[in-house]
């Protein structure tokens, strides 16, 4: 069984039923993306005084920023139903259809991962998005012909964590494309805070400052690390996530000051100790450190590009001089190997 990070786990059943006991519910319940909320308001308060839908929306970025529960927020404030599915189940046109001629005028479908969607599942979803006309072929062959149904007028919110990869076709047709960016420390303490109070755990301010510190800019990842420190609290402390014992228990949970797990060292030692500091390409790094490519580009790349510990080039991935250091190695000299930090 291949040996994981903390940070990028699949979620256990009780963490997924927190996870949505988290999940704010209503505008002013969440924290951060102060821009992207003022815009979205304006859109739903706009959309309220015409007494229509809100223009289908698209929100990109990394995962676990907050795009599904912005998507639910939205719904909530409408007052309107909200209906979730994802691209990958929407295997067929007709699972679109099955999905779509549910829904009732003013309500929100939410499609996560819709950069999955099948071409042909696309094409069906144009009109529905732009006519909210839903074209259905019925039969196969000569005999087969074409039925036009006409649909209620619904909101879209599509969410991807690659919208280079959403056709621009379908991109074109929301009206609002935004993008969530990483949370900053301040936010994530607030988040933090909030999250142990639904939780019912006692933290301190340096416990929640030392938590969101090492979550990556990511919510979804702090409420994870407290989830850690509030069972290390119980069982190797006094219940209380102050300030040493949040430390303590990252410690133990192999997170690292600079918010590492353990598949981020592996990448970084795997680049400088494997490859020589690089360039490594993706396909390589990804067996070397026993985890697929995909999961290396999406789920561990971004932090280490945006905190400087690699670069990528068109040969493949560098380790920079952050990176020697964080695993205890000097620098390397121009065309020489970083040696150990005494």
């Amino acid at each position: 069984m291949r040996d994981e990070g903390i940070l990028m786990t699949d979620p256990l059943p009780e963490e997924e039923r927190d996870e949505v006991t988290l999940r704010p519910h209503h505008m002013e319940d969440f924290i951060g993306q102060a821009d992207l909320k003022e815009r979205l308001a304006i859109l739903i308060e706009a959309a309220k005084q015409r007494g229509e839908s809100v223009d289908h929306v698209l929100f990109s970025g990394p995962p676990g920023l907050g795009k599904t529960s912005l998507a639910g927020i939205l719904a909530i404030e409408m007052e309107a139903h909200f209906q979730a599915t994802s691209g990958p189940a929407l295997e067929r046109p007709g699972d679109l259809a099955a999905v779509i001629t549910n829904l009732e005028r003013g309500d929100v479908l939410f499609i996560d991962e819709i950069h999955r969607l099948p071409r042909q599942v696309e094409e069906v979803l144009y009109p529905a998005m732009e006519d909210f006309q839903l074209d259905i072929v019925v039969g196969k062959g000569p005999a087969a012909r074409s039925i036009r149904l006409d649909l209620p007028p619904f909101t879209l919110v599509g969410a991807t964590t690659r919208v280079g990869r959403v056709a621009p076709p379908l991109r074109d047709r929301f009206g609002y494309v935004a993008r969530l960016d990483y949370y900053n420390s301040a936010d994530l303490a607030r988040i933090v805070v909030r999250s142990a109070e639904i939780l019912d755990v006692e933290v301190t301010a340096d416990g929640a400052d030392a938590v969101a510190y090492r979550s990556r800019g990511t919510p979804r990842i702090a409420n994870r690390l407290l989830r850690r420190v509030r069972d290390y609290a119980a069982v190797r402390s006094d219940g209380v996530v102050d300030g040493p014992t949040a430390l303590q228990a990252l410690r133990v949970f192999e997170v690292d000051d600079a918010g590492l797990d353990k598949v981020d060292r592996a990448v970084l030692e795997s680049i400088i100790t494997k490859f020589g500091g690089g360039p490594v390409g993706l396909s390589t790094l990804a067996i070397a450190v026993g985890e697929e490519p995909e999961t290396v580009e999406d789920a561990y790349e971004p932090f280490l590009l945006q905190e400087g510990f690699i670069q990528r080039t068109p040969r493949g991935r560098i380790a920079t001089s952050r990176a020697y250091e964080h695993i205890g190695l000097a620098p390397p000299d121009p065309g020489g190997q970083g040696t150990l930090i005494p």
